[in-house]
């Protein structure tokens, strides 16, 4: 586990015990409260901890803006009080809230507070904790104007201090998914939490081929096999990873049919962000929300298709 990673769950443990009422009465505990639990499992869960003043500032900020983030909460999860949402899911969502909307975003940008919220879900949460805090983190994210999405798709960018060609690489395969059916031709998109669109990949299990991971990948990501037909482009990018730190992601893309069954997007808790799959015509394409850096990638693809034809 990161230290920062770490850091969070700190956190979160402090919040959940201190909202958590332990007479029964329902009321929760005045916020000075809480400091005693932080200290202590300070002291059982990070003894020794740099990162004190990291967890003693997110813990703060989570308390003097916690009236902003349950209206932020109930406002995109209507359905949802924020008394019925289980203790451990509402702090959770306060804490992926208050790094999204008030921290620095050179210290962490949207993105690391999304999917850290995600993974705190998945450690600490329920079976359907990822997907909750996915949603609702997603819809704030998409109302905020999704800040930030295309700053790592600018690949002569430095990332932080270092320059792109100078990150550890991590190789990935994706692939433009089409089924004929009926006359028409459709495409599988799977949809992330930033609100686009986009293209199923996986990254390679140590020697694998591009071709050996798309085929594990792709039945496991959206139920159906896959024929590879040809390559369509690459891409790459840099990216931070909670416990990895900056990285430049590689990834090779292909053409491949499948046929046209229900697609499944399996252990939706384990995809990464990903909350929908779906079938598209062609003529409905142009119309989705993609990244900048899928556009060449599925415009190619798209090209190839009517060439077959």
């Amino acid at each position: 586990m990161s230290q920062r990673h770490l850091s969070r769950s700190v956190v979160l443990q402090s919040l959940f015990e201190w909202d958590f009422p332990s007479n029964g009465s329902g009321q929760v505990k005045k916020e000075e409260e809480v400091f005693p639990i932080f200290e202590k499992n300070v002291r059982e869960f990070a003894p020794g901890t740099h990162d004190k003043p990291f967890m003693e500032n997110l813990l703060k900020l989570v308390l003097n803006k916690k009236n902003d983030l349950d209206t932020l909460i109930e406002k995109a999860a209507p359905d949802w009080p924020i008394d019925k949402i289980a203790p451990v899911d509402r702090n959770i969502l306060r804490i992926g809230l208050a790094e999204l909307l008030f921290s620095d975003r050179k210290e962490v940008p949207p993105k690391v507070a999304i999917n850290e919220a995600i993974e705190l879900a998945k450690q600490f949460g329920g079976d359907t904790s990822g997907k909750f805090v996915n949603g609702v983190l997603g819809a704030v994210y998409k109302e905020m104007g999704e800040p930030g999405k295309n700053d790592t798709n600018k690949t002569k960018k430095k990332y932080g201090n270092v320059p792109l060609d100078q990150l550890p690489v991590e190789k990935l395969v994706g692939a433009v998914v089409y089924a004929k059916h009926n006359g028409d031709t459709y495409l599988a998109l799977v949809h992330d939490v930033f609100g686009h669109w986009t293209l199923t990949k996986g990254r390679l299990n140590g020697q694998e081929s591009d071709e050996e991971c798309l085929k594990r990948k792709v039945p496991l990501e959206l139920g159906v096999p896959i024929e590879i037909k040809e390559g369509v482009g690459s891409n790459s990018y840099a990216t931070f990873h909670p416990e990895k730190g900056k990285v430049k992601k590689e990834i090779n893309y292909y053409l491949a049919e499948a046929p046209f069954k229900d697609l499944t997007l399996e252990n939706k808790e384990e995809k990464g962000g990903l909350d929908d799959v779906r079938w598209f015509k062609l003529v409905d394409i142009l119309d989705l929300n993609f990244y900048d850096d899928i556009l060449p990638v599925v415009t190619k693809a798209l090209t190839r298709l009517a060439e077959m034809k």
